[in-house]
């Protein structure tokens, strides 16, 4: 097998230029709910409505999503912070205190502003990573609330220049031909292997 001509460095740091949206993915095996940060999710399909996830094959969550057939992908606000950090980390109860909504199974966090609930429709080989493909059999969204980012192994958020121009008078770009701007909220850190 030939040597690979991008550096896994590189890499790392060109595509941590593509911001993306935030989630926790999670399941229930053997009567225990399991989850992790990931953004490496989105839409495939609409006919039938299917979505994807890349999971590191080495994650608990991983081996507990192959088992049970089925997850939620639960979409945070840009309060979310908290527990994209929380759900990142291995070797603790990532679910104590947080709520969640009644009766949902996968779970469904409380908190966050869309959810999706899936079969898995197939497993694909990615790597060191699993693709699995998810038909969507249930979904709803909050409107009104804002994505937490995520972009150069910092959270952000997405903010309107013009609600921004009223909030602070000054300090926004009118220079970004008025879509967004970044509202960095944390100081750049290191991904852990549950943020692929």
């Amino acid at each position: 097998m030939a040597e690979p001509s991008v550096s896994e460095l590189a890499f790392r740091e060109a595509i941590s230029h593509f911001a993306t949206g935030v989630t926790i993915v999670t399941t229930t095996f053997e009567g225990r709910p399991a989850g992790m940060t990931a953004s490496a999710v989105c839409s495939l399909s609409v006919e039938p409505v299917l979505l994807l996830v890349c999971i590191d094959n080495r994650l608990a969550t991983h081996r507990a999503i192959d088992a049970s057939r089925r997850f939620a992908i639960n979409v945070l606000g840009d309060d979310g912070e908290e527990l994209a950090r929380r759900f990142a980390r291995s070797g603790e109860d990532k679910f104590e205190g947080v709520a969640l909504r009644d009766d949902s199974d996968p779970p469904l966090l409380a908190d966050a502003i869309a959810h999706f609930v899936c079969d898995v429709h197939e497993r694909v080989p990615g790597g060191d990573h699993s693709i699995f493909i998810g038909e969507v059999l249930s979904c709803a969204a909050e409107p009104g609330r804002r994505p937490l980012l995520y972009y150069r192994s910092r959270f952000g958020s997405w903010r309107d220049p013009a609600a921004a121009h009223f909030e602070e008078a000054a300090g926004w770009d009118a220079g970004g031909g008025g879509i967004a701007f970044w509202d960095i909220t944390a100081p750049a850190r290191r991904r852990t292997s549950d943020e692929r």
